[in-house]
């Protein structure tokens, strides 16, 4: 009999950017990450994804569900990616964001210190990609949704540095994409100029990939 591989378990902890609303399952950049991650190492560990993320979220919402989600589950290494939801205004706020920027990066504080404290000994966060909402203000508000979003990644920015967390920059990769090809963002985003197309999810893995393998070989050898 074989022995057992050690198990190495990836959870990916965000709203519908990591749930993937839009497209087939299977072309989702977290499962085909996964599978991308189960060939380099599955000889060697058992990689264990998953993907509690839900469609809407902001980062207080994720806090309420953060202890069946995650911390019950133990991840070796977690994946954080919220701020879409949490940029956004509705008529209803009169101008006021979702969640204030204060309050967003210390939730994304309290996620991941509430991570590592239930074993996650490698934390990611990822900023989101820009959107095609350039144009129609939100809300009350002198500043476009594209624009609240950008302020909401460098504020993810800060807080990777802050928290001592790895980040993979979603938003610089698609503008470095961009700036670089001849496709625009309209190509990489759908219909509704906020979620990822399946172009967008191509992109998503192949910016995400190096960092989750930098994490994997972070820790690997301790398994």
């Amino acid at each position: 009999m074989e022995p057992m591989k050690p198990e190495l378990r990836i959870f990916f902890f965000g709203d519908s950017i990591c749930f993937g609303q839009g497209v087939s399952p299977h072309r989702v950049w977290v499962s085909r990450l996964a599978a991308r991650l189960e060939e380099i190492y599955g000889d060697r560990i058992s990689v264990i994804v998953q993907n509690p993320s839900v469609n809407g979220n902001t980062t207080r919402m994720a806090l309420e569900r953060m202890h069946y989600d995650v911390q019950s589950h133990a991840p070796h290494i977690l994946y954080i990616q919220f701020g879409m939801n949490d940029c956004n205004g509705w008529e209803t706020d009169k101008g006021h964001p979702r969640t204030a920027r204060e309050s967003f990066v210390a939730n994304l504080g309290e996620i991941i210190a509430r991570g590592r404290n239930f074993g996650a000994r490698q934390v990611i966060l990822g900023t989101n990609h820009p959107t095609t909402r350039t144009t129609l203000k939100l809300p009350n508000a002198e500043h476009t949704y594209d624009m609240a979003n950008r302020d909401y990644n460098a504020i993810t920015r800060q807080a990777a540095e802050r928290y001592h967390a790895l980040l993979a920059d979603a938003e610089k990769a698609f503008d470095a994409h961009v700036a670089s090809s001849e496709e625009t963002y309209a190509d990489l985003i759908l219909s509704d100029q906020l979620h990822l197309s399946e172009r967008g999810h191509d992109l998503y893995l192949k910016n995400r990939l190096p960092v989750l393998i930098d994490a994997v070989d972070r820790i690997i050898k301790t398994l």
